[in-house]
């Protein structure tokens, strides 16, 4: 650590910061840390990747391709790809988690994330992409965390082998399903936490973008379910209902019942997913924090499962996880 503080230090001077005031940001579920520099009137954020756990290229790259867009997705001032080391511009504090919490009207920034959505799809060329794909080797290495992981969580013991496979063999049943639905960039972490009112633009280029450096090429559904579905903040159903609606206004020839398909299947793997994922926070790395969320990424899993298309998938986990497991154990909240 000693080391990488020097690193730091040495990049920071190289680019005449070494005397700025640093203000660490908060932390999220990866390697990554963030600093906030602030030097006369010179403001940037530090980017902290270290390697091996992290990597900047792929950040570097979906930036450049967001930018070519003319979406907001954050200057690169200076970089030290080999020591994951960035300085990025300041979008400021103005997070939609904050400005909620503040008290701005849901329907506004909502509506704008989703246009920032419509833009993105008719912007970018997924032909001439050599993104990776959210193939399904990606989309089943993610939905098997809920059985390596959570399973473990709650029963306290890894889960059979042959269980884990026929969880597997279900999810390639409906997976199929997904991929109705048209293949654009999909950002991933698409929520409040990573969107931004960036003062002093208009259009989509308002909303700043943070955390895509896990893009792949995959459904379009995913981002919008992402958005919507949110397994750290309750997004009421009638605003759901109109983001969708206002998305699907911009793509009338989109197959709706295909659309609605995509996005129940996603958004099941993907509760499924990050309940796993959290599960591997706690008992991997020690970040009990991240369990609180798991009774509403339930409640959203549940609702996804209701879909026809997950009927294999919603019988694995009604013969195969009581409803008592839904719930974190008390000791693995300490």
């Amino acid at each position: 650590m000693a080391d990488r503080a020097a690193l730091i230090r040495d990049f920071l001077a190289t680019h005449r910061l070494a005397e700025a005031t640093c203000t660490p940001l908060a932390m999220d579920a990866s390697f990554r840390r963030y600093v906030r520099l602030a030097a006369g009137d010179r403001r940037a954020i530090l980017m902290d990747a270290p390697p091996p756990q992290e990597d900047v290229r792929p950040f570097i790259a979906i930036q450049t391709l967001l930018r070519g867009m003319d979406l907001s997705a954050p200057e690169i001032f200076a970089a030290d790809i080999e020591r994951g080391l960035l300085l990025i511009e300041d979008f400021g504090d103005g997070t939609y988690t904050r400005l909620l919490a503040a008290g701005e009207a849901e329907e506004p920034l909502y509506a704008l994330a989703v246009d920032v959505l419509i833009a993105l799809r008719r912007r970018f060329e997924a032909a001439a992409s050599d993104l990776p794909r959210y193939d399904e080797a990606r989309f089943l290495d993610e939905a098997v965390r809920f059985v390596d992981w959570y399973l473990r969580l709650v029963a306290g013991k890894e889960a059979p082998a042959a269980l884990r496979e026929d969880y597997l063999a279900r999810w390639r049943v409906v997976l199929a399903s997904a991929e109705s639905t048209p293949a654009t960039l999909v950002l991933r972490d698409y929520h409040v936490d990573n969107l931004m009112r960036v003062a002093g633009r208009n259009g989509v280029a308002a909303c700043g973008l943070l955390d895509f450096q896990d893009a792949v090429l995959g459904p379009a559904t995913y981002d919008l379910m992402s958005l919507l579905e949110d397994e750290r903040r309750d997004v009421a159903l009638p605003l759901r209902q109109k983001m969708i609606a206002r998305y699907l206004a911009a793509f009338p020839d989109l197959d709706r019942d295909g659309f609605a398909t995509s996005y129940a299947v996603m958004g099941a793997q993907r509760h499924a997913k990050n309940i796993g994922q959290f599960a591997r926070l706690k008992l991997r790395d020690d970040k009990p924090h991240y369990l609180k969320h798991i009774p509403h990424m339930w409640r959203l899993l549940i609702e996804d499962l209701a879909h026809p298309a997950l009927a294999p998938v919603r019988q694995w986990f009604e013969a195969n996880v009581p409803p008592g497991w839904r719930r974190v154990p008390e000791s693995a909240l300490a």
